[in-house]
């Protein structure tokens, strides 16, 4: 494994890890959320640096959580939304005195259940500021807001299968991805509990949308990854057809994530346990700006793209990513996390 890549074994698979971004921060710290436990965590860690430049982090607080950890969201630097297998989504807060600890303020009980059962998986979280949208394996949306018990909205029916993904495109507009590969626009000032938009991932081939991402400053491009590894890119401003399709990764896209704030960077990771860099830099043909928004056009047609390993594959999936700056935090099924230092951006 390269230099830059120091893994930590903590006995946890981790579902999800993201950084908690404070741009003055003396020193950096990041969650992670676990699976597959009889009770699982949300861990708060820190990161310290010994003598030899090596990163080792450091449990600062844990929080016990029913289910498996299905995503976690930040609302500002102190305050997050979790979803549980379980169905349920909790608004937690990180406190660092009088000693570190998570405090609940809220909690939104089995939101996602089936007919037959008192639960259904919380597949997925969106945020738009205090706003929140949930969707589950129950094909149910939920509208929540940080300062009330009671969902603002009910879609009970907004499909017929599992939803898998949700990508807030507006404050008024959320874009959802489901088990058959169908992709929906849902304009939420619309009464009507109807999409304002439906379209497929692939015409190609029949798979699952598994993840979605926005471009930073130009929210109508959307990449979602595929059940079958694929990746897809849309510019909605236009139409609902794919500027762009192309097989990647050997199995399912777990995310995708741009880079914060230098958007020319893609960051993928799959389920096959590769990692990938994606760099559409301004030295490339290809730029996405406001003339050319055809990002990865021609992938696979020339070599403007360059795409980059990150890590020798692992043998189990990679679950999650997440990047500050110019580190990168992912996390496994092998029970371990690991941060990628210097990425070149």
């Amino acid at each position: 494994m390269s230099e830059n890549v120091q893994g930590t074994f903590i006995s946890q698979k981790i579902s999800k890890i993201r950084w908690k971004r404070e741009e003055f921060a003396e020193m950096k710290s990041f969650l992670t959320g676990s699976w597959d436990d009889p009770v699982n965590k949300i861990t708060h860690w820190s990161l310290t640096t010994n003598d030899d430049d090596e990163t080792y982090p450091v449990v600062v607080s844990e929080y016990s959580f029913l289910g498996d950890v299905t995503e976690i969201k930040f609302i500002n630097s102190s305050f997050f939304v979790a979803s549980s297998s379980l169905g349920s989504v909790r608004l937690l807060q990180i406190q660092e005195n009088p000693v570190p600890q998570f405090k609940e303020h809220m909690a939104w009980e089995f939101l996602h259940n089936f007919q037959t059962s008192d639960y259904a998986p919380c597949t997925a979280l969106s945020n738009f500021e205090q706003d929140i949208v949930s969707v589950g394996e129950d094909g149910r949306i939920n509208l929540l807001t940080t300062t009330q018990k009671k969902p603002v909205r009910v879609i009970e029916n907004a499909d017929s299968c599992s939803i898998y993904c949700v990508d807030f495109l507006r404050h008024s507009e959320i874009l959802t991805g489901n088990l058959r590969g169908h992709m929906k626009v849902w304009d939420l000032r619309n009464d009507q509990d109807i999409p304002a938009t439906t379209f497929m991932l692939s015409d190609e081939t029949k798979t699952e949308a598994m993840s979605i991402a926005h471009h930073p400053t130009q929210r109508h491009i959307i990449v979602a990854g595929g059940g079958d590894g694929s990746l897809t890119v849309w510019d909605l401003r236009h139409h609902t057809y794919p500027i762009s399709q192309l097989n990647a990764h050997a199995r399912a896209v777990s995310e995708i994530m741009f880079h914060p704030d230098r958007p020319e960077n893609l960051f993928t990771c799959s389920t096959s346990g590769e990692l990938w860099h994606w760099n559409n830099s301004q030295q490339s043909k290809l730029r996405l700006d406001s003339t050319d928004t055809h990002w990865l056009n021609t992938i696979g047609t020339n070599s403007n793209i360059n795409v980059t390993s990150l890590c020798c594959v692992m043998h189990k999936p990679i679950n999650s990513i997440d990047i500050d700056k110019s580190s990168l935090l992912f996390g496994c099924d092998n029970e371990a996390m690991y941060i990628v230092k210097n990425v070149a951006i």
